[in-house]
């Protein structure tokens, strides 16, 4: 029975829509816009991060690790979930089926880059104010890359064994679904400590600062903490619907089909809502996206000379 579970899963997802093509159309035609702004954003945010001075830069590296996997769904995740969608109205079922594959892996992955990256930023965040100083010393550049580097190599490993591995493929998932889940329990226990220590000290600080506001730094790390917070709390908001769907809905049936694909058109949006919260909730990189669109609008429109009239 094991042996089949991802067989009836792959054969699931590439049935039909209960709603007919209109529905797998419009819905593809969705995920190609979503693609396009995807891919738009991330890049700008990824050229202004390069600009931002006010980021430590082992923070830096992991927005920059979060952008550059949202980037990958804009390129890679969404216009193969699009093609899957139009293979099933044309019935292309082995080209569906090789689709299905490619994207359990690559969309899978990118899914747990994203959630370590997040964990990660949480844990860094909940270093920063309770080690004050040696905070810097201890968590350096060069080890916030090995553990981006690390956080890739688990999740591309773990994706591609469930995939390859269809014998365990339930036991796997599993696996990953507790993982993801503990994931997620740090993350809160790191916020939580943040206020609690943040409430805990906040007499303190007002008193240092006399009366005239907290610290620049305390005010910095609290945006700091903020924009971390808003990101991950858009994430679940954006990946929890997938998840109690595909738990309530296993095995996925034909008549589930509707909300899967729509939940999973909602999973990646995600991508294309983390550069606005950059642009919103990080000063620097909102001056510097606006610098950029500034020279593209230059390059596209350049200022016409003194003197010249237009006819």
């Amino acid at each position: 029975m094991e042996e089949k579970n991802y067989e009836a899963i792959q054969q699931v997802a590439c049935t039909a829509s209960l709603y007919g093509n209109p529905f797998l159309y419009s819905t593809a035609a969705l995920n190609i816009l979503l693609s396009v702004t995807t891919s738009m954003g991330n890049i700008l945010i990824l050229v202004a991060l390069r600009k931002e001075n006010s980021l430590h830069a082992p923070s830096k590296l992991l927005f920059r690790c979060l952008a550059t996997t949202d980037l990958l769904v804009g390129i890679l995740s969404q216009p193969l979930f699009a093609i899957q969608l139009i293979s099933i109205a044309h019935q292309r079922v082995s080209l569906c089926f090789i689709l299905v594959s490619v994207n359990e892996i690559a969309g899978s992955s990118l899914i747990g880059v994203s959630l370590f990256t997040m964990t990660t930023i949480s844990v860094d965040r909940l270093l920063a104010l309770l080690l004050g100083l040696r905070h810097r010393k201890i968590v350096t550049l060069k080890r916030i890359r090995g553990v981006v580097i690390v956080c890739w190599i688990i999740s591309i490993f773990i994706c591609t064994l469930r995939r390859f591995w269809e014998r365990h493929y339930m036991q796997i998932s599993q696996f990953v679904s507790g993982m993801i889940y503990s994931l997620l329990v740090i993350s809160a226990i790191s916020y939580t400590t943040i206020y609690l220590t943040l409430r805990r000290h906040q007499t303190e600080m007002q008193d240092q600062a006399n009366g005239e506001g907290p610290p620049l730094h305390i005010a910095r790390y609290k945006k700091t903490v903020s924009t971390a917070l808003w990101v991950q709390l858009t994430l679940i908001a954006c990946y929890l619907p997938y998840g109690v769907v595909s738990t309530l809905s296993h095995p996925y049936a034909p008549s589930h089909n509707l909300s899967v694909r729509l939940t999973i058109t909602l999973l990646h949006l995600n991508s294309s809502l983390n550069p606005v919260l950059y642009c919103w909730k990080i000063r620097g990189v909102r001056q510097a996206v606006k610098d950029t669109l500034r020279r593209l609008c230059y390059v596209v429109y350049p200022a016409k000379p003194a003197g010249e009239s237009s006819v």
